[in-house]
């Protein structure tokens, strides 16, 4: 994940936050695990506010278009995905949307 650009790294924390969101309930579980990724890929301050502001509020869902993921990188989206839903237990909604979300980027 280090190697993705400073966009691409922004697209994918987008993308685990809106995640975090599936059930309708950010846990202090999950926003460790935002914390954690957000600290091994090294944001800066006004990257961390705009991450905090969407582990606060869901982004809107037409700026987590699954098919916009560049191809090279859908391994690495998926991965750290998978990883904030397995943090606390994945719930039936979260599987589900899961599933939908691999089969929009295969």
């Amino acid at each position: 994940m280090e190697t993705l650009s400073r966009d691409e790294r922004l697209r994918l924390m987008k993308f685990v936050c809106s995640f975090a969101w599936t059930d309708l309930e950010v846990t202090q579980v999950e926003r460790e695990m935002v914390r954690e990724l957000v600290d091994r890929l090294g944001f800066d301050a006004e990257e961390r506010a705009e991450i905090d502001a969407w582990i606060d509020t869901p982004p809107p869902p037409e700026e987590v278009d699954p098919t916009d993921i560049p191809s090279a990188h859908r391994r690495q989206f998926v991965d750290a995905v998978r990883a904030l839903l397995e943090s606390d237990g994945v719930t039936e909604v979260e599987r589900e949307n899961f599933r939908v979300f691999e089969e929009l980027i295969a």
